[in-house]
This record gives structure tokens, sequence and C-alpha cells, in this order.
């Protein structure tokens, strides 16, 4: 079985090695870290040379929160890299790389472009998620506060294992489980993220369902990283 993976991967990075924003090789590249969870961080997960395009195109958002692609308007470059990263190689690559099945999960994307006082407190992502992906779309980032920490527990954001600049192109993509915990240093401004979560269709319908009747602020404090 573990020969017939590696022959599908070998697959799927032939058939994208001419994709236009994603570096797949990158990410095959990358190994796994296991501390204190399973994670990886792809610095150049999306091509340099398409980022100029991606930053022109990203949806004009005005406020804090994460929001559906169905609510916004951004231009094609940026609806060029959505496409990408819901590809089959993409799915294949993240789940051949933390040894999961996704095959009959369906992904879930949301979209932020600011962050305010109240985010990036220490949480672990709902059930519903099997893994979860966030790529950065900031040019830049000088900022102490904003930059993602990989916890070893949910009281103390110093005690991390890794820190994560939200700088363009750089991915993070980790295993949800009971103790994934993550969060960050609150940051005031804009700090441009998509996030993908691959999700097993039952769960992801009821996670739906229970989230729309949620007020906004709650909402919210489900998706911050």
């Amino acid at each position: 079985m573990q020969a017939l993976k590696a022959i599908v991967v070998d697959s799927d990075l032939h058939s994208a090695a001419s994709a236009a924003s994603l570096n797949l090789r990158a990410l095959d590249a990358t190994a796994l870290q296991c501390d204190p969870f399973d994670f990886i961080v792809v610095p150049d997960f999306v091509r340099r040379d398409a980022l100029d395009a991606i930053i022109r195109d990203y949806p004009d958002i005005n406020g804090p929160g994460n929001f559906k692609l169905e609510k916004l308007d951004y231009g094609p470059a940026f609806a060029a890299l959505i496409a990408e990263l819901g590809q089959p190689a993409v799915r294949n690559q993240i789940a051949a790389k933390f040894d999961v099945d996704l095959s009959d999960c369906r992904h879930s994307v949301t979209v932020r472009r600011y962050s305010d006082q109240t985010d990036g407190r220490i949480h672990v992502d709902h059930p519903s998620k099997i893994i979860t992906m966030l790529v950065y779309i900031n040019e830049s980032w000088d900022s102490g506060e904003g930059r993602l920490r990989l916890l070893r527990n949910d009281r103390d954001i110093e005690d991390y294992v890794a820190e994560v600049p939200p700088n363009a192109g750089t991915m993070i993509a980790f295993r949800r489980s009971d103790t994934s915990f993550h969060g960050y240093k609150p940051f005031v401004g804009e700090r441009r993220m998509i996030q993908m979560a691959w999700v097993r269709e039952n769960t992801l319908t009821r996670y739906e369902r229970s989230l729309s009747r949620l007020s906004k602020p709650l909402r919210r404090l489900l998706n911050m990283s």
C-alpha cells in the first residue's frame, strides 16, 4: 500500500508541475513535525512570481472575521489560486504527508483580511475538521504580534514549539486534535489569510448549521488562526 501511495503522489506532482501559483514540490520536500502535534510549515508554497497578482486581486474585505467565498468579490489571480488549492493534487499531497484518508472529505474555504484585538486567542479547531491549512498573503510581516504560535498547552502563549510569521506565500497545515493548541499575540490591522479545512461531509453539515445559529462574535471566536 505504501508503494502505491508513492506512485499516486508522484503522478500528482507531475500533473501539477506547471500550476501557476502553487509549489507542490516545496510541500513534498517539507518534513512532518510531530511535536506537540502533527504540522508542517512551507514558506514558499505560493510561488513568488504569482504573489503580486494575487495580492492585487485579494477580496476587498472591510472588517475582521472569516468570510465565505460566495460572499466576496475578487479578481482572477485570486480565483485561480483558490481553484488550485481545491485540486485533488493538493488534497492527495496533504493526505500523504499526514498519512490520513481524505478521499471522502470535502473542503471548506474562508478568507480573512483584518485582525482585531479579540483575535488570536489560544484555541483548537472544531472537531468537524480533520486537517486545517492556512495560506498567508501578506506582502511582508515586521510586527512581533500576529505570528501564529503552535503551543504545548491552552494556557501559555509563550510556551510554543513554532512561530510562523504570516508572510506572503507561507502555508501551515496541521492535524486537528483536542491538543492542537494555537494562537497569536493580538494584532490590530491587515492580516490576510486563506483558511482551508478538510471535513467529513456529515460533520461539516452539522457544523455549518450550528454555526449559523451562533452570534457573530461567537462565530469569529471559532476561526482565529
